[in-house]
């Protein structure tokens, strides 16, 4: 699953250095371009940035934290440097400090998801927001009533359909959008981001007929006469993404700020973007730099961006650990919903196909060796048995070749694994980067798609967590919810949010409440290389953490850990925002 890119201002090289003010100096420095410290420390919620407010001692709560080693800690006291990082836990007697009293609430180190999509979850703020519509019918009135609110926009774009959900038994198509909105462009996304569907507008402005041709990993969906219905998957949705209207600077720098105020409102003070361009990286230095910047990023870059300013923008820290750039995102190919996962055998409730490979085997090898060669970690997208597959047989030929590098190289979601292919990723040291919400929202049609038999290699985070492998928990939005407190709740039970099914979806692969927030913290910290500044609260780490309502290790009675208020989020030692009483 991913978010669907939004287009981008495309930057250059030369474009990209001027725009970071590196100039020659930043080209004589391959591989350290944007690395440093010097930038202003994180506006707390007030706007104002206290850099020399003296320690501060944070008192009368229920603290808990994760170790490596999986041990949970507990503290009622944490003493913070001037500077924003945990100078103690349990201090003894505290004098000249300010105070804040924690009037008994509970306590945790602010949550990292290990896989999100800041910039899809930023396009919700200007976009159409299917997530949710439980019928066609109920997107297309959500359709009508932003088309009537937003008179002049060129092009209508969204996302968030599922038609699974909705129980249509089809896909929609351009007619259906036409009855609401005929005389514009609109362009609406899965919800998994695999697949789009435009109406006739957008679909002649995409110059496709019944005589183009699939695209190598994409499909245009036709119905029985071969004519294009409107709905795209995969490769082929860059028909009509390559003729949405270009995005400013500003657009990108305005999508950032109103991700990070709705992902630090659910308790997330870090997180992996699985997807950035050089315009994003231009835009998270500059908000770092003017310590508007209250999450913690660790950017993938996109491969385009890779190939253009990978030396240059390559850094393991800059602006106090604000940001990282150091991995590069890939797929190999598509989402389960979609009959896009690519699996060893066909579907089982479509026998025509295996799914879609995104790239080549060769292709992929070939990238992976050229990443890890520039010197970054490998992210690569693979839900399908055989996307998995040929993700590690890439690993493997290229740590054969020259090496791991050391930089823990990663699989995104990890969804559908053969049996005879989960002990390689202990074998090659590859991380897990699985999404515990991807069970829930996915029991609808996860063993449909692939059966009883490879279903018990699917969502299996005990297995691997048994094995000794990495699990670092993310949520993958806008896909899923970004609140944690659903990855934590799925992770646990094994259930929605209204406990389905009873006792558990394959319950013996669900986590130990410890386990989880350690995959949301600690691994999710050792997965983006920060373990030792992020991840949990110790001496020496960053004082990054959320004040809460609810014990996710002592549940009242009737009460579900998805159900979790986070009251404050602090990073740094700096509150960044406010939202409920202590």
């Amino acid at each position: 699953m991913h978010a669907v890119p939004f287009p981008r201002p495309r930057l250059g090289r030369a474009q990209f250095l001027k725009l970071i003010g590196a100039g020659a100096a930043a080209a004589a420095l391959p591989g350290t371009a944007l690395a440093g410290t010097a930038a202003a420390a994180p506006r707390d919620a007030a706007g104002t940035r206290a850099d020399d407010a003296g320690p501060l001692l944070v008192d009368n709560v229920r603290g808990y934290t994760v170790d490596r080693r999986g041990r949970l800690h507990r503290f009622s006291r944490m003493l913070l440097t001037p500077g924003g990082r945990v100078a103690a836990l349990d201090p003894g007697a505290a004098r000249g400090v300010r105070r804040l009293d924690g009037r008994g609430r509970v306590l945790l180190p602010g949550l990292h998801d290990a896989h999100g999509h800041l910039w899809g979850i930023g396009a919700l703020a200007v976009e159409l927001d299917l997530s949710g519509t439980r019928s066609l019918q109920e997107a297309l009135d959500r359709l009508a009533a932003y088309a009537a609110a937003h008179p002049g926009q060129s092009w209508i774009q969204g996302r968030g359909w599922n038609e699974v959900v909705w129980g249509l038994g089809r896909l929609p198509t351009a007619r259906d959008l036409d009855s609401v909105v005929s005389d514009r462009p609109v362009w609406l996304v899965r919800v998994d981001g695999h697949a789009g569907v435009a109406n006739s507008r957008a679909l002649e402005l995409s110059g496709v007929t019944a005589d183009t041709p699939d695209p190598a990993g994409g499909q245009i969906v036709r119905d029985a006469s071969g004519a294009p219905t409107g709905v795209f998957v995969d490769a082929a949705k860059t028909f009509v993404t390559s003729r949405l209207p270009e995005p400013t600077l500003d657009d990108v720098r305005d999508r950032a700020l109103a991700a990070q105020t709705r992902l630090n409102a659910v308790g997330l003070t870090s997180v992996s973007d699985a997807g950035t361009s050089a315009d994003g990286v231009v835009v998270l230095r500059r908000l770092a730099s003017s310590g508007d910047l209250t999450l913690r990023l660790n950017a993938f870059l996109d491969y385009a961006a890779f190939t253009e300013v990978g030396a240059e923008a390559r850094t393991d820290s800059f602006a106090e650990d604000m940001l990282r750039v150091r991995t590069v995102k890939l797929y190999v190919d598509g989402a389960l919903g979609s009959h896009g996962a690519a699996l060893i055998e066909p579907y089982s409730d479509r026998p025509s196909t295996k799914g879609l490979l995104q790239m080549e085997p060769a292709e992929l090898a070939r990238r992976v060796e050229r990443i890890l060669r520039g010197g970054y970690q490998a992210a690569v997208h693979a839900i399908g048995d055989l996307g998995n597959r040929v993700v590690l047989d890439a690993y493997e030929q290229a740590f054969r070749t020259i090496g791991d590098q050391g930089l823990r190289h990663r699989i995104e979601h990890a969804q559908i694994i053969a049996p005879d292919d989960i002990p390689r990723f202990k074998r090659l040291g590859v991380i897990a980067s699985m999404q515990p919400v991807h069970a829930t929202d996915d029991m609808n049609m996860a063993e449909t798609r692939v059966g009883p038999d490879r279903i018990k290699g699917g969502y299996a985070w005990r297995t691997l967590l048994d094995q000794g492998t990495v699990v670092a928990s993310g949520s993958d939005f806008p896909v899923s919810s970004e609140n944690p407190f659903d990855g934590l709740h799925a992770a646990v039970t094994r259930t929605d949010r209204e406990g389905r099914p009873a006792g558990g979806w394959y319950p013996e692969q669900a986590m130990t409440p410890v386990e989880a927030l350690r995959s949301f913290t600690v691994d999710a910290a050792h997965a983006a290389h920060q373990e030792k500044v992020l991840g949990g609260l110790e001496p020496g780490k960053w004082g990054d953490f959320i004040l809460v309502d609810t014990d996710p290790f002592a549940l009242p009675s009737g009460r579900a850990l998805w159900q979790t208020q986070v009251l404050q989020t602090w990073v740094a030692g700096r509150r960044v925002g406010e939202y409920g009483t202590l």
